[in-house]
């Protein structure tokens, strides 16, 4: 948000009800922070020893009435004090009327439940001539100081608005970026209502494309980082309040409505969840939708352990050393060692003359560890054969130029059993669900294509590149994939089921430190779209994941 000028404060308004008593302006402060008294001739008295124990309901209700009564008539001092950080609250107290120019509050408090107190708000914001009424809800809780013994109210930023966090404020002015009419690639409008996974996607697309689109900044009242600079990586602002529109920029994105409405709603079918869909042949995507707690774009921005998903990789890698391929004879014992390490395969199954396709479609582990130990015969160091592949042929590691904040896939050169672990997509590997998508178009197409989400001439310097893959690898990979997803004995073959046109999928299990089920991928590809989703906590990829994909491809 552009800088301002003040303007002055009109007052405050502050209205609570509490058991039938109705308590006016600020005036009923009771100075809950004294910790001693003295009598009319000045004689002094011990002071109570400090409480302990949770806040009894009178406090509760004097604490929080009296902090709303001082937030209310703008004493930011005052409320601070009755808060268990006085530091952090204060400047965001005092911020409410000189940086988000609310010029009257009406706060008005519900019934408590416990310990926390819910309320309304009811506000003017008042910037440059031009009002606007703003309402909302929130809750603060009361809880004993720790040093004091006092009730105080538990501080946090959401005290002020449920949005707000850590290192975020509420300014009122001309915004740093005109708003969009963000469109699919049909024309068809993208709104956060419609489509709620999209919302940091439009924030951030509107940060950085809104001026450069033509639009011209309005009004508003916004949540804004520590950091209000259009950076790359930079937090966007998000609008409360909008005084005045200016002028929005039409911006056309790469997405599908259709194929993100498919993904929204496979999403939610799984907490903690997320699916990205991508153009094989171009490598725009389709889709990008998240079911999370926490609202992080975990489909673009996420670091997990891809599990055997990334096996499409090392497949790519063994047939390119030829190590193996296809059809050619492969051992999936039940275990296999590296380095004083054992890996098994889920639930200690093996393939008696087994093929690299059947241990493909059946996500033999072992069979993809085993050809390490003829890497030395061959002259090929096993450390760094994976992450060269990786970066060569399928553009993971490089730089990407998303028109988003991405994470662009990690395999870096390991040693030991960390070696071996990358070989199945574990140890000090990182992936999301649109590296993963982006790895099964290259499959798919047989040259990678960096993905975008808005047109080529809107992004700022070039897209990351990578080399084509060999014919014959990339034809064996599709048909490896083919057969996962249509053979009677494919991990995938249950969840592609619904999906027509030429099909292909790699299932994936990741297992995490501490957590009782592993996380659930999938990829897959029909005809032209790729897709691929993490369901964390999901178990084995084609029960949770795996559905999720299929959503998707049907819609494409």
């Amino acid at each position: 948000m552009r800088g301002g000028a003040k303007i002055g404060l009109v007052g405050g308004v502050f209205a609570v009800v509490v058991g039938g008593v109705g308590y006016g302006a600020y005036n009923v402060w009771t100075g809950l922070n004294s910790t001693s008294g003295s009598g009319d001739g000045g004689s002094t008295t011990q002071a109570a020893p400090a409480r302990t124990g949770p806040p009894s309901d009178d406090e509760i209700s004097d604490t929080a009435k009296d902090f709303l009564a001082a937030w209310a008539a703008g004493d930011a001092d005052k409320a601070s004090q009755l808060t268990n950080n006085a530091v952090d609250s204060q400047p965001l107290l005092a911020g409410y009327r000189t940086d988000a120019h609310v010029s009257k509050v009406t706060l008005t408090p519900g019934a408590a439940n416990g310990a926390t107190v819910p309320y309304t708000v009811k506000a003017t914001i008042a910037y440059d001539g031009k009002t606007k009424p703003w309402s909302y809800a929130s809750s603060l809780t009361v809880v004993r100081g720790l040093t004091t013994g006092k009730a105080l109210v538990d501080w946090k930023p959401s005290v002020i608005h449920p949005d707000l966090k850590k290192g975020e404020t509420i300014r009122t002015g001309e915004a740093a970026s005109a708003q969009i009419k963000a469109v699919d690639r049909n024309g068809t409008e993208l709104t956060k209502e419609k489509y709620p996974s999209l919302g940091p996607v439009l924030d951030t697309l509107r940060e950085r494309y809104g001026n450069k689109a033509g639009g011209k900044p309005g009004i508003e009242t916004d949540i804004e980082g520590a950091s209000a600079d259009a950076s790359a990586d930079s937090t966007p602002a998000r609008t409360l309040v909008v005084l005045s529109k200016g002028t929005p920029a039409l911006l056309h994105t790469t997405l599908d409505a259709g194929v993100q409405a498919a993904a929204e709603t496979a999403v939610k079918q799984f907490s903690e969840s997320s699916v990205a869909a991508v153009s094989a042949s171009t490598g725009e995507i389709r889709a990008i939708a998240n079911h999370r707690a926490d609202g992080f774009n975990a489909a673009a921005q996420g670091t997990l352990a891809p599990g055997s998903t990334m096996k499409i990789m090392t497949a790519a890698m063994l047939i390119n050393n030829g190590l193996a391929s296809e059809n050619s004879p492969i051992l999936c014992p039940v275990s296999v060692m590296w380095h004083s390490q054992t890996f098994h395969n889920l639930n200690n199954f093996s393939i008696p003359s087994g093929t690299l396709a059947t241990s493909f479609a059946r996500s033999c582990n072992t069979a993809f560890i085993k050809p390490l130990g003829r890497f030395t015969d061959r002259d090929i160091n096993p450390d760094t054969a994976l992450p060269s592949t990786a970066q060569k042929y399928f553009g993971i590691g490089k730089t990407w130029n998303v028109g988003i904040p991405s994470f662009d896939g990690k395999v870096p050169q390991t040693t030991g059993p960390n070696t071996a672990a990358a070989m199945i997509g574990q140890g000090l590997v990182q992936m999301n669900p649109l590296n993963m998508a982006s790895v099964t178009a290259t499959a798919r197409n047989g040259t990678f294509h960096q993905p975008i989400i808005v047109p080529k001439s809107l992004l700022d310097g070039d897209r990351a590149t990578a080399q084509s893959l060999p014919y014959n690898t990339a034809q064996q990979l599709r048909d490896m994939m083919h057969t996962t997803a249509t053979a009677s004995y494919g991990t995938g073959t249950v969840a592609m089921s619904s999906v027509g046109g030429y099909k292909g999928a790699k299932t994936g299990s990741a297992e995490v430190d501490q957590q009782g089920k592993s996380n659930s991928w999938f990829t897959g590809f029909s005809d032209d779209l790729a897709a691929a989703a993490v369901v964390q906590s999901g178990g084995h990829g084609g029960d949770a994941a795996g559905p999720v994909v299929a959503a998707v491809l049907r819609a494409g």
